[in-house]
């Protein structure tokens, strides 16, 4: 990984951009965010990379949340363009390649990320871990799904699972020196564990709901 993070955009990030996870989500707040941060910079030293363009990728790539969920990547990508700070630190050409990044971390996305930051990014952001991802799971349906009653929120947890994370699914790994392939083993198997899952899925609402 080349080059060092200059102190003046952590200072910005830290101020300007990160506080805005506060108003997203549980699953996309700014705990989130820095694990992102943090992910994306340890697989980026594999790699000869702009360590500044990794830290400022993951910091930006969920700020267009901020417009809806959908096409949230495509915001953030938008939002980055448009900040009036960011050439203080990147040239053009670098600001259209962290773009394409943010653009395409997104794990529905039907391509590839077009680049390595991209990949990065994109493999950060999955953090596969089976109880985080469970947790996060439940905590999004309860947040944008309020009408639907235990049952339901089982049947889009159970659903949501199983159309990103299992056999076939359209989750895509990208950077070999991730933790993430042994984790998605372990996570497809509790999926397929259907006493496991509804289980484990009990539990966690059950604190959720304490809350």
């Amino acid at each position: 990984m080349k080059s060092e993070i200059p102190s003046s955009l952590v200072r910005y990030v830290e101020q300007h951009i990160l506080p805005r996870y506060a108003a997203f989500d549980p699953a996309h707040r700014i705990d989130h965010a820095r694990h992102v941060i943090r992910e994306s910079l340890r697989l980026a030293a594999h790699y000869p990379v702009d360590a500044a363009m990794v830290y400022a990728i993951a910091a930006y790539h969920d700020i267009g949340l901020c417009e809806g969920r959908e096409q949230h990547h495509l915001a953030s990508g938008s939002l980055l363009m448009a900040d009036e700070r960011l050439p203080e630190w990147f040239t053009p050409e670098q600001l259209h390649a962290m773009r394409e990044a943010v653009e395409d971390h997104r794990a529905s996305n039907r391509h590839a990320p077009r680049s390595l930051y991209g990949k990065i990014v994109a493999e950060a952001d999955r953090l596969i871990d089976p109880h985080i991802t469970l947790l996060r799971t439940v905590q999004y349906g309860l947040s944008h799904c309020p009408e639907l009653d235990r049952e339901g929120q089982y049947a889009r947890f159970r659903a949501h699972l199983t159309s990103k994370y299992a056999e076939g699914g359209y989750l895509r790994l990208w950077i070999p020196e991730s933790d993430n392939a042994a984790h998605l083993t372990e996570l497809r198997t509790l999926i397929a564990d259907e006493t496991r899952l509804r289980r484990a899925f009990n539990e966690l609402y059950d604190l959720e709901e304490r809350k």
